[in-house]
């Protein structure tokens, strides 16, 4: 029996963070979330050194960064601080933005983003990117928001990364 559901056409994955190392911090490239009912950022990091890691969300008027400001609303976040001990999942407090352990582990971090509840989108705010603060060279991280779903189903979506 077929099963009906498609990852591309019901949860479009988008690049949002490339890999590389985090000594300064960096912004990712804005997502557009004004086709979707919902994102996760799922972000990745390979710590090898005992620095924490921050992780943020900024929102903006456009894929190009306008108006871009801090998420201040709080969000769902799970994390798994060590992915070679196992897959588990653990809830945090919900935040506007969440700092790993020290840790020089694998981890997995997720932010659950329902637009309206997170972003101003009142004030046309509808794009999103991930934010890593100052940690240290030997941190890799990188991050995708995967648009869920998309309130345009079809075999093709609408692209994510345009206005």
């Amino acid at each position: 029996m077929a099963r009906q559901f498609s990852l591309v056409a019901q949860a479009k994955p988008v690049s949002a963070l490339a890999p590389a190392t985090d000594a300064a911090g960096r912004t990712g490239g804005y997502v557009s979330l004004k086709t979707a009912h919902k994102a996760y950022v799922v972000a990745h990091i390979t710590q090898g050194n005992a620095a924490t890691i921050a992780l943020s969300l900024s929102q903006a008027t456009s894929v190009g960064g306008a108006n871009a400001k801090p998420v201040s609303n709080v969000m769902p976040i799970w994390s798994n601080l060590d992915v070679a001990a196992g897959d588990a999942l653990v809830a945090r407090t919900a935040a506007a933005s969440y700092t790993t352990d020290a840790g020089v582990k694998n981890k997995i971090v997720i932010f659950e983003i329902t637009p309206e509840a997170v972003l101003d989108v009142a004030n046309g705010f509808d794009c999103l990117a991930v934010v890593t603060g100052a940690s240290n060279a030997a941190n890799i991280t990188s991050a995708q928001i995967i648009v869920v779903p998309g309130r345009y189903q079809q075999a093709t979506p609408p692209s994510a990364v345009i206005d």
